[in-house]
């Protein structure tokens, strides 16, 4: 008794230390300026106030940087899905020649922060002339060595008697892939969906580098101008903040229970 009373206790705490920042966002939303940056700093709101929310509405559009975000983190999370499924099945299930060189290959580019391909990707993407648009920003993160990887770890724990049994009834590869694998495989898929949309969605350098345009903004480049070098306006930051926040929190909790499958049982036989 003595030690679930303290397993408790000290995942309360845990909770409480993890949520502290996102508190003070909201509360901080809802608070006047003044309140703040005032000292002692207080949790707690004395006046509360929605004028950071009309003032983040007014300053940026705030609906077609919505619209844009979701565009982007929606495109690039459906092509994600697609592609790396494709390649991490390729991976787990079939046999051709270079393919460790080829899972050899991905481990690396898992070791690669993004950030050293951007001048590359940049230059190819100005030259096809896809600046500004849509597709310049969702073609180059098609695919993520991150996902292929997860997936693979994943189909490679699916009963491969399964595929035999298929094609013993005639079925092909892409039959398998699409009626077998991928049904199974729905706590991975909406894994993945989930980190590909929240990392896409809260991405501030992809957007910047590669739009020059105010109607392609996504919504952490538009609060980005809300913090200055010599004055900031905390109070419309955290709103803004906090309206961004919404939508992953309502995502996680649609894919929750899959959410811990697929990372409970990844790489497991």
């Amino acid at each position: 008794m003595a030690r679930r009373v303290a397993l408790y206790a000290g995942l309360v705490l845990t909770a409480a230390v993890i949520l502290l920042p996102v508190a003070w966002m909201v509360f901080a939303s809802v608070k006047p300026e003044a309140d703040i940056t005032g000292h002692p700093a207080q949790l707690l709101p004395e006046h509360l106030t929605a004028d950071n929310y009309r003032e983040v509405t007014r300053q940026i559009p705030l609906a077609r940087q919505f619209l844009n975000s979701v565009i982007f983190a929606g495109g690039v999370t459906v092509c994600s899905l697609v592609f790396n499924s494709m390649t991490a099945f390729a991976l787990a299930r079939l046999d051709f020649p270079g393919k460790r060189v080829l899972f050899v290959a991905v481990i690396l580019f898992l070791m690669i922060p993004y950030q050293v391909t951007l001048i590359p990707i940049y230059q190819l993407v100005a030259k096809l002339g896809l600046m500004n648009t849509f597709p310049g920003l969702i073609i180059p993160r098609a695919t993520n060595a991150f996902g292929i990887f997860f997936l693979r770890q994943f189909f490679l724990g699916i009963p491969r008697s399964l595929d035999e049994a298929a094609r013993i009834d005639g079925a092909g590869d892409w039959r398998i892939y699409a009626r077998i694998i991928l049904p199974l495989s729905k706590p991975a898929l909406l894994t993945i969906a989930l980190f590909d949309f929240m990392f896409n969605w809260n991405d501030l350098l992809w957007p910047l580098i590669f739009t020059t345009s105010t109607k392609m903004e996504t919504l952490p480049a538009g609060l980005a101008l809300f913090m200055g070098q010599h004055v900031s306006q905390y109070g419309v930051v955290m709103a803004g903040a906090t309206l961004t926040t919404v939508p992953i929190v309502i995502a996680f909790l649609f894919v929750q229970r899959r959410f811990i499958q697929g990372i409970a049982t990844t790489g497991l036989k």
